[in-house]
């Protein structure tokens, strides 16, 4: 990790340091700790190997610095993150393809940079810090070059994302304010009248050999355009080998916004189609502000028989890939989501939503608040439901053994944040 912080004091000094010039910087952060706890049903893995219920706790601090001079701009976060729970300590042996299942200890293997330290890690807790983001950049009248660790997203999904494959959010993650970074070179040109052609080159590095790998990093390039009051995006990319092209947009429909995404990939043996619909709207009910989204998506790389045994997993590699990849998060190919935020006063915003697997019938039911506790001071909470029989997705899918499975029932997260 010596480079890393050596890194981070160089840009903290060129930041505090051109501060006596014509730069401008600015520094800002917050602290977040964060509760989950889960019942176990008792033929779940969970129940066998810490009981009736998983608790977790977890805390991260994270500083933002960012500097400007001129055309000229650099970022640099770092965060420290520490986790202590049940989870880590029931999943620890769980196979790197089955990541997806586990909460485990930021890591920076497949990225070019190595910028995150273990400083502690156990059975059933870690302590890391990373540089999150660091970046230099240039923003001229029609085009902006960065170099170095930052996030981007892409696509017209609400929920479910499938042209954002730089480290999308899980759809039912309850706090998203931060993508995670990676490694990359992206740049952006503006035409005359407001469309824009994006590019992104993303360096990896092979899981095997720990060296640089072109089948493991990722070209793409968007074009965003207008027509009238309608919104588009095409897109091509090189992904992990694979080739895509993908097709998405959005217009207004009378007070209703619809959006969509069609992606396609080409992989070594197939072409699997993705597509997510949805369509949004805000009103007034009840003398409160609402608004609401209802979405279809569909998963070309899904089971299509409702088998999530690990033998079955293991006969589609490519799914498999993606959820360890934290670029999917869903098992089979049909899924509808639809949530509502309710204004309930200025401070305090309400928003339950349901998540269905059309494909098994399961489903997970989570309702999320979010309050102004004072200035600068935040809580989230959510409830979250599964619903549906053993080996369904939501229900719990078979965990190796017989007669056990991944199964969870209600669960409860509360999070506390500070800013500065």
């Amino acid at each position: 990790m010596k480079r890393a912080r050596l890194t981070l004091g160089l840009v903290l000094a060129l930041g505090f340091g051109a501060a006596h010039g014509q730069s401008d910087y600015g520094l800002t952060g917050h602290f977040k700790y964060r509760f989950t706890g889960t019942s176990n049903p008792d033929n779940s893995v969970f129940f066998e190997a810490v009981g009736a219920s998983t608790i977790d706790h977890s805390a991260d601090v994270r500083l933002n610095l960012g500097w400007r001079r001129g055309d000229w701009s650099a970022r640099a976060d770092y965060q420290v993150v520490s986790f202590k729970g049940d989870t880590l300590e029931v999943l620890r042996d769980v196979p790197e393809e089955r990541l997806f299942l586990a909460n485990r200890a930021p890591t920076d293997r497949r990225r070019l940079l190595d910028l995150t330290s273990v400083i502690a890690e156990g059975d059933d807790h870690f302590l890391v810090q990373r540089l999150d983001r660091l970046w230099l950049g240039r923003t001229g009248q029609d085009s902006t070059v960065r170099v170095g660790r930052q996030a981007i997203s892409w696509g017209n999904g609400l929920i479910y994302t499938p042209m954002d494959f730089f480290n999308p959010f899980d759809p039912a993650a309850v706090d998203r304010e931060y993508k995670t970074g990676d490694d990359m070179l992206y740049s952006q040109y503006a035409f005359d009248g407001g469309d824009d052609l994006q590019g992104v080159l993303v360096v990896r590095r092979d899981l095997a050999t720990e060296d640089v790998a072109t089948d493991a990093s990722t070209l793409a390039f968007k074009y965003h355009g207008f027509r009238g009051v309608s919104e588009f995006d095409l897109l091509v990319a090189e992904h992990y080998a694979d080739q895509v092209a993908a097709v998405g947009g959005n217009r207004e429909i009378g007070a209703a916004v619809w959006r969509g995404d069609l992606v396609i990939t080409h992989t070594d043996d197939d072409t699997i189609p993705q597509f997510v619909t949805s369509f949004s709207h805000s009103w007034t009910g009840w003398g409160r502000n609402m608004s609401g989204v209802v979405e279809y998506f569909y998963n070309g790389f899904g089971q299509s028989n409702g088998d999530y045994s690990p033998e079955a997993l293991e006969l589609n590699p490519d799914l498999i890939m993606r959820l360890a990849r934290g670029e999917l998060f869903t098992l089979a190919r049909h899924y509808i989501a639809a949530s509502t935020t309710i204004e309930l006063t200025p401070l305090l915003l309400m928003t339950p939503g349901l998540f269905v697997n059309i494909s098994d019938g399961s489903a997970l039911f989570q309702a999320v608040a979010l309050a102004d506790v004072r200035q600068d001071i935040v809580l989230l909470a959510s409830l979250s439901i599964p619903i549906g029989p053993d080996g369904t997705e939501f229900g719990g899918i078979p965990g190796g053994e017989s007669g056990r499975f991944l199964s969870t029932g209600p669960g409860l997260f509360l999070q506390l944040a500070a800013y500065f």
